[in-house]
């Protein structure tokens, strides 16, 4: 199903919605957002968003945005790739972040509908916020029986850097605070941060700190915890979780009340971002979001990686050669 979501830059955007007699789920062409995700068992919908792209414009915090070039934070807004230094947009604390001034967040993306999948694209030209290559971008959001697939390439005409995520808010109480959410993240180590929310380079055990989810526990206590990078960061969770294998893997697992949200990947791990909105935001069917009313789970590469020598799996996009991974949510009910 497709509809009339509302216009940028004078350009009318679309909604569609693919279901199943399990999921519903709906994305815009503005941003390839994802904009709901309906278990329609229990009728919860786990994804926070807007009811117009309006909104989605005016309000930022990139909502189920796809996020790119580079997901996250490159440190100075600079890189060497080949020898030659690139500079990017600095958008936030001084470093470049989610692709600049503009990123794919910002574009209105071309689509294809299929019976099971939407398929969006983008051709994101050479020197586009900074970056080398004319980068063609395919998105494919794809109906799963229990949840959504999310795969993401990037070829390039010259070397460059591609590193997606998707920047989904998620409850999955469908409401109110996550602080009750139980959850278990199949990471040992864990990458603390900088004061300006900037992933350091060496990654730190989990063990004896409010990251070490190896056992499921409730969140909610750790936001009060006193560890040095929580209280840092103002009490939220803004850290990448290096998670253990490779390939296509569990991740993370969060359990509400009704549902749990399972996400698999074959990233090299996930940034985990707790938002907390000190005033209320009027989100989708007039809700307000209010304090710590999501998280982001957002499969990565390492955030800065680039700049990292110790950190090995690199977002670099040969020339003529193609980079893809995925990204699935599943949605299990408690029962």
């Amino acid at each position: 199903m497709k509809k009339l979501f509302g216009k940028y830059n004078q350009e009318d955007t679309y909604l569609y919605t693919l279901e199943n007699e399990n999921i519903s789920f709906s994305v815009s062409d503005y941003g390839a957002t994802l904009v709901s995700l309906v278990d329609k068992k229990s009728g919860i919908d786990v994804v926070l968003g807007y009811d117009t792209c309006e909104e989605y414009v005016n309000n930022g915090g990139y909502l189920g945005a796809s996020v790119g070039r580079v997901a996250n934070r490159i440190q100075d807004g600079k890189f060497e790739l080949n020898g030659t230094v690139y500079t990017l947009a600095q958008n936030d604390r001084g470093n470049h972040l989610h692709g600049g001034l503009v990123g794919f967040d910002k574009k209105i993306w071309n689509t294809k509908e299929e019976d099971n999948a939407i398929t969006f694209t983008y051709t994101s030209q050479d020197g586009e916020e900074g970056y080398p290559g004319t980068l063609q971008v395919t998105i494919v959001y794809t109906l799963l029986e229990d949840g959504i697939s999310i795969k993401a390439s990037g070829t390039s005409d010259k070397d460059t850097l591609f590193a997606y995520t998707n920047h989904a808010y998620y409850n999955v109480n469908g409401e109110g605070e996550i602080n009750d959410n139980v959850l278990e993240i199949y990471a040992d180590t864990y990458g603390p941060c900088d004061e300006n929310a900037l992933s350091l380079e060496e990654k730190l055990p989990v063990d004896g700190t409010p990251f070490d989810f190896r056992n499921p526990k409730e969140i909610g206590p750790c936001f009060e915890s006193d560890h040095p990078q929580i209280t840092q960061s103002g009490g939220i969770f803004d850290h990448h979780f290096a998670v253990n294998g490779n390939g296509m893997r569990e991740m993370v697992l969060c359990k509400g009340k009704t549902l749990t949200l399972m996400m698999e990947s074959d990233f090299p791990g996930f940034h985990m971002y707790t938002a907390n909105f000190k005033e209320p935001l009027k989100g989708k069917n007039n809700v307000y979001y209010k304090g710590r009313a999501s998280i982001c789970f957002e499969a990565e590469y390492y955030p800065n990686g680039i700049n990292y020598p110790s950190v090995l799996e690199k977002p670099i996009v040969k020339a003529n050669e193609t980079l893809a991974n995925e990204i699935r949510y599943h949605l299990i009910n408690n029962e």
